[in-house]
């Protein structure tokens, strides 16, 4: 603790006191002592003495209220309690101190001459947990604006913003409440979906918390509009099986009530809704058609829509291969599924529970006139070969039996005696 300045009393010289005087190796003195507390603490103020003599002690507040005379309670304030009172040391304690008891106390001799010491009394008010306070919303594709407020300090505490261990840089306001502060820092940062509970924290830092900090923990809290996603059944289904379709939904804030309808009419006479589920017992090609599921709230709405087709049941006979007992019969079994889609209809892969119309790549129609043209030009191609086969054939027979005829008409004439050559040069003619 530091030691205010000694002040030394010296006795007034008199001719009555001169001989006294003569005899005294030192004059008196009182010394002080500097005091700094927490609020709320306990202060212990010590005023020092040095060749006290008896004369009177007085101890002051910093109102030059009188607190204690010679040991002796002057004002009834029970919190001041003289704790020690001996020639070399003054001690008074002061309990549950606020920042009203900062001050000057005064430690006084009094005599001829009044010389007094001042002890500082100075109050360190450490800072509470920071609050977090909203400015401005955060919704989706905007900027959230947050301010941490140290509300009282003693000095003014330092704040920081933190997330995930990255220090984010704040706009610091500070106000004087007279022997306080009030100290704030405000962030803005851009949030999407995502932020959505992200954690921040907002720490004070002060010297009387003796290297610690006080931190307040805060989660973003993100709004957004909802999504909705319809959680279809597996499989197909047929008449007389039961469905149940289950609404998911999110959202900030979560939409309260889900709606179920099914478009261009009413929803069945079986159909349930309980929460985001839809049930619809005993199944009939009637209640085809699409169904839809809404949710909505402050910042947007959503839907989802699932199609229902329903089959007839189908029975498939199947036949057993002959065995060593010809009395066996047939077995008949009844397939659970259909045991073939029409070739228009699938299985939605986003939805295993919806039928689909479907067209192929290559219709089967194209497919089938295509193979009918292909056939009907091979049997074209067939008729035209057979056919000019048969008439080159003919043309030859024709030719070969008028080479007879003219041979004949050669040998007659060589017959009758004409001469041969005549009768060749005839024929070439």
């Amino acid at each position: 603790m530091a030691f205010a300045t000694v002040w030394n009393y010296c006795v007034p010289l008199t001719i009555v006191t001169v001989a006294w005087l003569l005899n005294t190796a030192h004059c008196q003195a009182v010394q002080a002592e500097n005091v700094t507390v927490l609020e709320g603490g306990t202060a212990q103020i010590s005023c020092r003495l040095q060749n006290y003599d008896g004369s009177i002690v007085v101890i002051q507040n910093p109102r030059r209220q009188t607190l204690f005379f010679n040991g002796t309670r002057a004002l009834k304030d029970d919190r001041f309690q003289m704790v020690l009172f001996t020639q070399r040391l003054v001690r008074i304690t002061l309990t549950n101190v606020s920042v009203s008891d900062e001050g000057g106390y005064f430690c006084q001799l009094y005599t001829d001459s009044t010389h007094h010491q001042v002890a500082t009394l100075s109050v360190l008010v450490p800072p509470e947990t920071p609050t977090v306070e909203v400015k401005q919303e955060a919704v989706e594709g905007g900027e959230a604006e947050l301010t941490c407020v140290s509300p009282r300090s003693k000095p003014a505490a330092t704040l920081r913003w933190m997330r995930k261990g990255r220090e984010i840089a704040g706009v610091v306001s500070l106000q004087d409440n007279g022997k306080t502060f009030s100290v704030s820092s405000t962030i803005r940062i851009p949030v999407e979906r995502k932020d959505d509970g992200a954690a921040l924290s907002c720490e004070a830092f002060h010297p009387a918390l003796n290297g610690q900090k006080r931190i307040r923990h805060y989660r973003l809290d993100v709004y957004f509009a909802p999504t909705v996603r319809i959680v279809p059944p597996a499989g197909i289904l047929r008449e007389g099986d039961s469905l149940t379709l289950t609404c998911s939904v999110t959202g900030n804030p979560l939409p309260r009530n889900t709606q179920w309808s099914k478009i261009n009419d009413t929803l069945p006479e079986r159909a349930e809704i309980s929460g985001t589920t839809l049930q619809i017992s005993r199944l009939s090609q009637s209640h085809n058609g699409t169904y839809l599921c809404q949710a909505q709230n402050d910042y947007g709405r959503a839907a989802d829509h699932y199609t229902l087709l329903v089959y007839d049941n189908v029975s498939v006979t199947t036949m057993v291969p002959s065995t060593p007992t010809p009395t066996t019969p047939p077995i008949t079994s009844h397939s659970t599924t259909p045991t073939l889609l029409p070739p228009t209809l699938a299985l939605d892969p986003e939805d295993p529970g919806a039928v689909v119309e479907t067209h192929s790549a290559v219709p089967y129609a194209v497919i089938g006139g295509v193979l009918a043209l292909l056939v009907f030009t091979v049997i074209c191609v067939l008729i035209v070969t057979i056919w000019c086969s048969v008439r080159q054939k003919g043309s030859y027979l024709t030719h070969e039996a008028s080479g007879l005829d003219e041979h004949g008409e050669v040998q007659e004439a060589f017959l009758n005696g004409n001469d041969a050559s005549q009768g060749k040069k005839e024929y070439l003619l």
